[in-house]
């Protein structure tokens, strides 16, 4: 049963982070700190002394990497915040870590839609060869009918 406790407890705190955390991003007024970066998931340790970070941002990789500086930068500034935002004995040091998950779905489901496109234009060929084979057929077998004849 303890176990339990303290998954749940660890999963709440996890979660409270992550919400305080995406209203925080919001708030900061670093030019460097993409707009459209989002918080992926949130771990921290049993002791609370250490939480990773995973971020995700739309973008090219100087884009990814003026916002890991800005985060970096801001690391003691959003510490503070989350340290008044949620209620915690104390407030786990913040390591930030890319996360291209996001990105990486987006890529996939345009490869899925490509091979979509490709599948319907292949079903359309291939019905189109199948309503021509028929016809085919039949002037074969009346050709083969007309020589036995």
């Amino acid at each position: 049963m303890q176990n339990r406790r303290n998954y749940n407890r660890g999963s709440r705190i996890n979660e409270a982070i992550k919400e305080e955390m995406a209203m925080i991003l919001r708030d900061i007024k670093d030019p460097r700190i993409d707009f459209f970066t989002s918080i992926v998931k949130v771990d921290t340790t049993r002791d609370l002394k250490y939480c990773k970070i995973y971020y995700s941002v739309l973008g090219d990789e100087a884009r990814k990497q003026e916002t890991a500086e800005g985060l970096k930068a801001a690391s003691g500034f959003i510490r503070r915040e989350l340290a008044e935002r949620v209620n915690l004995r104390q407030t786990p040091e913040l390591s930030f870590i890319e996360d291209d998950s996001i990105e990486y779905s987006i890529y996939l489901g345009e490869k899925f839609k490509e091979i979509h496109e490709e599948d319907e234009k292949r079903r359309e060929l291939y019905g189109q060869a199948n309503e021509e084979e028929p016809e085919a057929d039949e002037n074969a077998a009346e050709d083969a009918d007309g020589e036995e004849a």
